[in-house]
């Protein structure tokens, strides 16, 4: 590997420190010049079921709110069942557990993801201004019906019924979109909760009616702009763009590496929500993209391009590598331990800048992963479109679900 690349990464180099609760911050004192300016910081991760992602973000994310003045906690899940997680980390009573099971990821439903609300809320306990626990992701919208039967009453009963079957559902496999009908009739309630109010009951309607567009998608489409991953994308980076329509708002949003990278996923036909991020917020949105160079994660087994029913979530373990095309492989001989580096800033010498601009590799994995090939699977990576900054883990070990 060319040393100029190396060497640069080697010098930009911000060490992440320890994960364990109460650490200091110490160590990520240079992110304040480098994020200077920034509102909204993407937070993501390479796999869904790795423990250490969680603790990472975690830490990054008390860094943000702790010495930049970050407000929100945004996240890849329910929109409507994050309301209760919301609750319990302000202070509130109620079971964590079962507030964590009610945003309907299995992806989330571990103890690592518990250790964060726990240190969430302990924050939260003292702090001046309390850190809002927002979900971004239209799927699993039962909580958002249930509060409008309860505040519209009878009369909307027959703009409401019709949308019972979106309750509490996700984008599972094998995968059978609703009829376009429910997106039409979602679009219908929330016209009426417009014209008729309450104001509060705006947000349950608009998550509504952004699933039934989503629920009644293909998942594959001979068009890629007619399938749900087009609409889940834009309605996560408009609902992340809501909450900084308050000027104060300054927001960390995790997602996986996917959603918060500033260009298409899917081979190219899929926008990504950190695409339409960037260009509505410009310079004041960062991606961060979380990466690992060895070690386990947990996802569902999928065989001959589907899910394989019937089973929990696998353990997976992967090699290091070593090719130069391997990104994290890249960032592991630059120098020892777990750190964060700045593609954004600075100078780029010439060999750094054609390093960024060309293809490279790193792992992908998100809710499914094949026994035979997860080892040698990865995604394509151009770092100068997708990436202002990467964060390395040496090394991971599989998430522990409750």
């Amino acid at each position: 590997m060319p040393d100029d690349v190396t060497g640069w990464l080697a010098g930009r180099a911000v060490p992440i420190g320890s994960l364990e609760s109460g650490s200091a911050l110490t160590e990520l004192a240079p992110l304040r010049d480098t994020l200077r300016g920034v509102r909204l910081v993407g937070l993501g991760e390479a796999t869904h079921g790795s423990a250490e992602f969680f603790l990472l973000r975690w830490r990054l994310t008390e860094f943000l709110v702790k010495e930049l003045g970050f407000t929100t906690f945004a996240i890849e899940a329910s929109a409507a069942a994050a309301r209760a997680v919301d609750a319990y980390t302000a202070g509130g009573p109620g079971d964590p557990r079962e507030a964590l099971a009610g945003l309907g990821f299995w992806t989330l439903n571990t103890a690592e993801m518990l250790t964060v609300l726990e240190r969430l809320r302990e924050h939260n306990r003292t702090a001046a201004r309390p850190v809002r626990f927002v979900g971004i992701d239209p799927q699993y919208p039962g909580a958002a019906l249930k509060a409008l039967r309860a505040c519209l009453g009878e009369a909307a009963a027959p703009l409401l019924d019709p949308l019972g079957v979106l309750d509490r559902t996700g984008l599972r496999q094998p995968w059978q979109p609703l009829d376009r009908q429910v997106e039409a009739d979602a679009r219908r309630l929330e016209e009426y909760v417009a014209e008729h109010g309450p104001a509060e009951a705006g947000e349950h309607a608009r998550i509504l009616r952004q699933y039934a567009d989503v629920a009644s998608r293909p998942f594959t489409h001979a068009d890629p702009l007619q399938t749900l991953g087009i609409a889940r994308d834009r309605y996560m980076a408009e609902n992340v763009a809501l909450l900084l329509a308050d000027p104060e708002e300054k927001v960390a949003v995790w997602a996986h590496n996917g959603h918060v990278m500033k260009r298409s996923h899917s081979g190219g036909a899929v926008p990504a929500m950190g695409m339409h991020l960037a260009r509505e917020f410009g310079q004041a949105y960062y991606a961060l993209g979380a990466l690992f160079g060895h070690g386990e994660f947990r996802a569902h087994r999928r065989r001959f391009g589907r899910l394989v029913r019937g089973r929990p979530p696998a353990v997976f373990r992967v090699p290091p590598v070593d090719t130069a095309r391997h990104v994290a492989a890249r960032l592991a001989a630059a120098r020892p331990g777990d750190y964060l580096v700045d593609l954004r800033g600075g100078d780029r010498p010439e060999p750094v800048a054609a390093w960024l601009a060309e293809t490279n590799h790193l792992r992908s994995f998100g809710g499914m992963a094949v026994r035979l090939t997860a080892r040698f699977a990865f995604m394509p990576t151009v770092l100068a479109d997708e990436f202002d900054g990467l964060a390395l883990l040496r090394q991971v070990s599989r998430s522990t679900p409750l």
